[in-house]
C-alpha cells in the first residue's frame, strides 16, 4: 500500500492518524532468526527488490496518483476460516488479510534480512488478527475509535517496509518536519466515513539500522526488536497514541505487552523498552554521531569499490598489531563487496604474515600471494592473480654509496630485494624489522660487492634514532642522492632511499589502471609522508591523527589515531 499514501495524509494538519514515530537509542547486534512453522499460513513468493523514489513537489501535485515502484509484495492474502458448520446455516463472511512486506532498495541482499521478511510474512497477519479481536468490547478511553470493528470489511490491507536510517530520515523530514531517523513510522490510509469494502489500514516503516542498535542495547535479537516495532506501529494505525497523554501512554503500553505476550514473542513493548533505556544510567545519546557501528554495514551500500590502506602507523597500532575492531571492520567491508588493497612500504611476505595472525590471509582473506597489492613503497606492484605488473630498482651506484656509508658510520642499513632483506652487519635495530615489523629476517652479507651482486635492490632503509634520522641522515642523503633517488619516511626512526620518480601513489595509479578502476571509486587511508600522493589521488583521502603534518595537510579528512582504531572508524564512518 505504499504506492497509495492517503491524500488526506499529505495536507491535513498533524493529528493522531498521521505519521508517528518513536526515537530510540543506538548500538548494533545480530542473531539467527526465529523458526516458524510454515504450515500456519499458505506459502507465498520470496521478497523482490524495488526502487523507492524520494518524494518531491512534482509528486505532491498529483494527489490522485500513487507513488510508483514503491512496493515489493511478498505476502499473499491471509484467510482465517471458522470450522465449517451445517450447510443449512449461513456461513459468516471471511475476513481477508492482505499483507505486503517491502524491502527498500538501498538495503543489501543480506540473508538475515531476507529471513526476517519471510518470518514477517507469517507474523504480521497473526498480530493483526489478535489486535482486531482485542478491539471488540475494548474499554480503552484514549483510543481513536475511527476503526472499531473490522468485521464490517471484506478485507484489510497493510504494508510493512524495512529500510535504512537515511530513508527513514527523509520520511520524517517530509511528513513530520523532523530531520532525523527514528525506529518506526506509522502512516494511516484509513479515511473514516467512506463506505468501502476494503480497510486500507496503512503503512508501517521500520529502520533496520535503528532496530539493530536497539536490539543490541536491549539484549534481544533483531527479529525480536522488529516484532516489537511492528506491534507498536500496528497499534498506532488502530488508534492508539501514547503521545497525547500519560493515560494514553499507559493504555498503549498495556496493549503492546498484551499482544507480545499472547503471541509468545520476546520483549516488553516499545514504550516500556524506551522508558527503561532512558532511565538506564549507562545510556548514552548518540544520535549526533554519524559513524556506522560494528555489525551495521549490512544496511549500507558501499560508496567505494576499493579501499587502499597503509600498514605501519595506520592499519597497525603502535604495537604493530591489527586490533580486533579493525579486523571486524575489514571483514564487514569485505563482506559488503569492498576490495581492501594494501599499499605499504613493507614487503609482501611481511604483510601476509601479519594478516595470517588474524586469520585474514589467503584466497578468501584480505591479502595473499594471489591478491593485488602495492608493496615496498610502490616499487613492487602485483595485479590480478597476484602477478607482478610493475617493478622499479634503485640505482646501483646509490646502493653502493649507501652500503659504504653504513660501514663507515656504523649506521644499520637494510636492502629490500623483493621478498628478501639483506644487511652488512648485525644490529638490534635490524632485528626489530623482523621481530616488530614482521619483515623477512635480514641475511647478513659482510661484503658490499657480494650484497650488491645478490639481487636487484628496490630500496634501502637506514635505521637510527628519530633525532639522528631528522638531524643527520635525512639532510645528508637528500643532498647525496643528487637527483638520482628520493628519500622518504614512513616512521620517525627509519629513512628510506627509493628510486627517483617513484612513490606509493604512483604504484597505486599503476594498479588502478591495471584493474580498470578510477580514482573516484577509491578511498585511501594513511599516516606518513609516503602516503601523500595516494591520499591526494583518492576520491576520499583520510590521514590518521597520529600521522605526519604533510599527510594531514593533503587529506580530505583527519581520522582517529591508529591506537584508537582509526581504520575501523574510517570504514564505519565514510566507506558506506
Amino acid at each position: 500500500m505504499l504506492p497509495r499514501f492517503s491524500t488526506y495524509l499529505r495536507h491535513a494538519p498533524f493529528n493522531s492518524v498521521m505519521a508517528r514515530a518513536v526515537a530510540c537509542a543506538h548500538h548494533p547486534h545480530f542473531y539467527s532468526a526465529f523458526n516458524t512453522n510454515d504450515d500456519t499460513f499458505p506459502s507465498c513468493n520470496p521478497p523482490r527488490r524495488v526502487s523507492f523514489p524520494l518524494f518531491d513537489n512534482s509528486v505532491k501535485k498529483q494527489q490522485s496518483q500513487p507513488f510508483r515502484g514503491l512496493r515489493a509484495n511478498v505476502g499473499g492474502q491471509r484467510e482465517y476460516r471458522k470450522v465449517r458448520s451445517r450447510a443449512s446455516k449461513r456461513k459468516p463472511k471471511e475476513l481477508e488479510l492482505s499483507v505486503s512486506i517491502c524491502i527498500e532498495e538501498d538495503l543489501p541482499d543480506d540473508p538475515e534480512i531476507l529471513n526476517i521478511t519471510e518470518l514477517l510474512r507469517l507474523n504480521v497477519p497473526m498480530a493483526m488478527k489478535l489486535a482486531f479481536d482485542g478491539l471488540k468490547g475494548s474499554e480503552y478511553k484514549t483510543r481513536d475509535t475511527a476503526i472499531d470493528d473490522v468485521g464490517g470489511f471484506q478485507s484489510v490491507e497493510l504494508s510493512v517496509l524495512l529500510c535504512n536510517d537515511e530513508f527513514m530520515r527523509k520520511l520524517n523530514k517530509e511528513w513530520r518536519d523532523e530531520d532525523h531517523a527514528t525506529d518506526v513510522l506509522s502512516m494511516s490510509q484509513h479515511v473514516p466515513g467512506l463506505d468501502l469494502p476494503i480497510l486500507m489500514l496503512g503503512d508501517i516503516v521500520i529502520s533496520l539500522e535503528t532496530a539493530a542498535r536497539q536490539a543490541e542495547e536491549r539484549g534481544h535479537t533483531l527479529l525480536d526488536e522488529i516484532r516489537i516495532l511492528m506491534v507498536h506501529g500496528l497499534l498506532h494505525l488502530l488508534g492508539f497514541d501514547h503521545e497525547i497523554s500519560e493515560e494514553a501512554e499507559v493504555e498503549m503500553e498495556k496493549e503492546e505487552e498484551l499482544l507480545l505476550k499472547s503471541l509468545d514473542w520476546k520483549g516488553k513493548g516499545l514504550i516500556k523498552s524506551a522508558y527503561d533505556t532512558e532511565t538506564n544510567s549507562n545510556y548514552h545519546q548518540s544520535s549526533s554521531d554519524d559513524r556506522k557501528r560494528e555489525g551495521s554495514l549490512r544496511f549500507y551500500k558501499p560508496k567505494f569499490s576499493h579501499i587502499f590502506c597503509d600498514m605501519d602507523g595506520t592499519l597497525l597500532n603502535s604495537k604493530s598489531q591489527i586490533s580486533t575492531s579493525t579486523v571486524k571492520a575489514l571483514r564487514e567491508a569485505s563482506a559488503r563487496g569492498v576490495k581492501i588493497v594494501i599499499a605499504t612500504g613493507k614487503a609482501r611476505p611481511a604483510v601476509i604474515d601479519i594478516f595470517k595472525s588474524v586469520d585474514l590471509a589467503g584466497k578468501d582473506g584480505i591479502v595473499s600471494e594471489f591478491s593485488p597489492g602495492v608493496f615496498v613503497q610502490g616499487l613492487l606492484v602485483y595485479g590480478r592473480q597476484g602477478r607482478e605488473i610493475y617493478r622499479s630498482n634503485l640505482d646501483p651506484m646509490v646502493c653502493r654509496e649507501a652500503c659504504l656509508y653504513s660501514l663507515e658510520n656504523k649506521v644499520p642499513l637494510v636492502a629490500f630485494c623483493e621478498g628478501r632483506c639483506l644487511t652488512l652487519f648485525h644490529d638490534p635495530l635490524v632485528d626489530s624489522l623482523h621481530t616488530i615489523y614482521r619483515e623477512p629476517k635480514a641475511e647478513i652479507i659482510p661484503s658490499v660487492e657480494d650484497l650488491l651482486a645478490s639481487a636487484d635492490i628496490q630500496k634501502m632503509i637506514f635505521l637510527n634514532s628519530p633525532q639522528n634520522v631528522a638531524d643527520a641522515l635525512r639532510p645528508y642523503w637528500s643532498d647525496a642522492t643528487n637527483g638520482r633517488a628520493n628519500v622518504v619516511q614512513a616512521v620517525p626512526d627509519m629513512l628510506e632511499i627509493v628510486p627517483l620518480g617513484t612513490s606509493k601513489g604512483k604504484g597505486v595509479k599503476v594498479l588502478l589502471d591495471h584493474l580498470g578502476v578510477t580514482a573516484t571509486e577509491i578511498m585511501a587511508i594513511g599516516d606518513g609522508e609516503n602516503d601523500v600522493e595516494m591520499l591526494e589521488l583518492a576520491s576520499l583521502g583520510i590521514a590518521l591523527s597520529n600521522g605526519s603534518e604533510k599527510s594531514k595537510a593533503v587529506a580530505d579528512v583527519i581520522g582517529l589515531s591508529n591506537d584508537e582504531d582509526g581504520v575501523a572508524d574510517a570504514i564505519y564512518r565514510y566507506a558506506f
